[in-house]
């Protein structure tokens, strides 16, 4: 097999795309199959640098790790990073481009992305024995599918079969999957193969009927029921959207192998980006995370972390305007343990000069570092590794914000003021050794009797959730009939399901 290929679409956005196209790409590359992940135009606020500096999704990067490959810009060459509800960032083969209005992107840059796009894709194909690619929101979307690059329009043009994904916990899957397809033109309809339900709980048998009437409606079949599977929400693009008052990360449920646990308080700044940073604190044994917006909710935290953000600035208004600003600024004087990333570290900070995401020039940072930053043109995007707390550290950098280190002890890229550390580097907790030190001080701070295990592995537990992925497709889906697909493209004669576009 060369170049085959396929795209997972689905009836909404968080039907379960990105995890299910993991899960293909993990179960193909076990059966010797080379694979990659592809998306043609990504939006998220949580993202990834490459080896050669570029910047794409972190589920293309989940993705490509679950496919046991290298990822590069070619596997998500644009990615739309939002500033406000109505303005993105651009970014092109993983650097920056420009800022733009949806209705500007949508009203015709977009249309000029589609060549590059596709050339990526077709380099994939080539390069590779498959290539899985993933939709965004829904392919029904008709007032987009003319400038569309990224759902039915790439599967058009580089004949790929479709599979569509609908999440049945949210209910009404089976009017979502007729409708998805009454909404296609009949050129794309002939391309859409058939369904894969997701999060299923419970009897599978009763759900038959059902799939055996939406086979009769629409003439296309079921590839699977994946029932539902707990802590499996790795690397979302767009998670925490809703609300995140209450929500807790955790991926182990083991018991704390001191005799405290830890209580860790996320602050849900407004844009938050790549707050998968605090999966590999909610990894350990013991360790508790949870996003908060309310100044009373970081009274009894042990670490308080303000995470990175697309908006600085709009970030610290926000601390400011629900008191965690002050709350954050009475846990410094008393020697409570606080921790800022790229962007919360830039708010941890004296001054803040910005005339480039905000345009707000001079603020006043929170002082709780010696720390100056202003803003350039230029976006920083590398890999860097250096060493903290006497081991050895990995992370990545994304920010526009240049800091101007002026006291403190050195820790990272970034200082430590007291019981107050802060640092560009995203991801530098997922090195093992540096996790365990850190909590080890923060517990010494927090007069806890917490000890991190010693021999949690975060990458390890990111692979076990990666085959876990795998296993569900294995094990739920018609594996035979999804391998016929990636190599031979859709079934001819699927018949067409009126109305169609408009």
């Amino acid at each position: 097999m060369r170049g085959g290929g396929l795209l997972v679409a689905g009836t909404t956005s968080d039907a379960g795309k990105s995890v299910v196209t993991a899960g293909i790409c993990r179960w193909l590359v076990r059966q010797g199959i080379k694979v990659a992940p592809f998306k043609g135009q990504n939006m998220s606020l949580n993202s990834f640098v490459t080896r050669e500096g570029a910047e794409i999704g972190r589920a293309q990067a989940m993705q490509a790790q679950a496919a046991r490959v290298e990822p590069t810009a070619l596997m998500n060459p644009v990615l739309l990073k939002p500033g406000s509800d109505r303005s993105s960032q651009v970014v092109l083969m993983g650097k920056p481009v420009g800022e733009m209005s949806a209705r500007g992107y949508h009203g015709g840059r977009q249309k000029t992305l589609f060549e590059p796009v596709m050339a990526c894709l077709e380099e994939l194909r080539g390069t590779y024995d498959a290539v899985i690619c993933e939709g965004a929101g829904s392919p029904a979307e008709i007032n987009l599918r003319r400038t569309d690059i990224v759902n039915m329009g790439i599967a058009r043009a580089a004949k790929l079969p479709v599979v569509v994904v609908g999440d049945i916990d949210r209910g009404g899957v089976f009017a979502q999957f007729f409708g998805t397809t009454a909404l296609l033109a009949p050129e794309d309809q002939a391309l859409v193969a058939g369904y894969l339900v997701n999060k299923f709980r419970g009897d599978v048998t009763l759900l038959e009927p059902g799939l055996d009437m939406l086979h009769g409606l629409t003439g296309r079949r079921t590839f699977g029921v994946l029932p539902y599977a707990h802590g499996l929400g790795i690397d979302e693009e767009d998670g925490l959207r809703v609300s995140l008052r209450g929500t807790v990360r955790e991926s182990v449920v083991a018991p704390p192998v001191g005799a405290d646990v830890l209580r860790v308080a996320v602050c849900a700044v407004p844009l938050m980006s790549n707050f998968t940073d605090v999966d590999a604190l909610a990894a350990e044994p013991g360790v508790v995370v949870r996003f908060v917006d309310r100044p009373e909710e970081l009274v009894d935290a042990d670490l308080v972390v303000v995470p990175g953000t697309r908006g600085t600035v709009r970030a610290l208004a926000w601390l400011r305007e629900r008191g965690l600003a002050d709350a954050l600024v009475r846990r410094a004087a008393e020697g409570r343990p606080v921790l800022g990333i790229c962007g919360g570290f830039q708010a941890l900070g004296e001054r803040i000069e910005d005339e480039v995401e905000s345009k707000a020039g001079v603020v006043d940072g929170l002082g709780l570092l010696p720390v100056r930053v202003r803003f350039g043109v230029e976006k920083t995007l590398a890999r860097p590794v250096g060493e903290a707390l006497g081991e050895r550290v990995e992370g990545y950098e994304i920010h526009h914000g240049v800091a101007s280190v002026e006291g403190g002890e050195p820790f990272l890229d970034g200082c430590r003021a007291g019981s107050v550390w802060g640092t560009h580097w995203h991801g530098s907790l997922e090195s093992d050794g540096f996790r365990r030190a850190f909590l080890r001080e923060v517990a010494a701070a927090a007069g806890r009797r917490f000890v991190p295990a010693p021999d949690t592995s975060f990458g390890a537990l990111r692979e076990e959730q990666l085959d876990r992925l795998g296993d569900l497709i294995e094990e739920h889906a018609d594996t035979d009939a999804l391998l016929r697909l990636i190599e031979g493209g859709a079934p001819e004669g699927l018949p067409f399901v009126p109305p169609g576009a408009p």
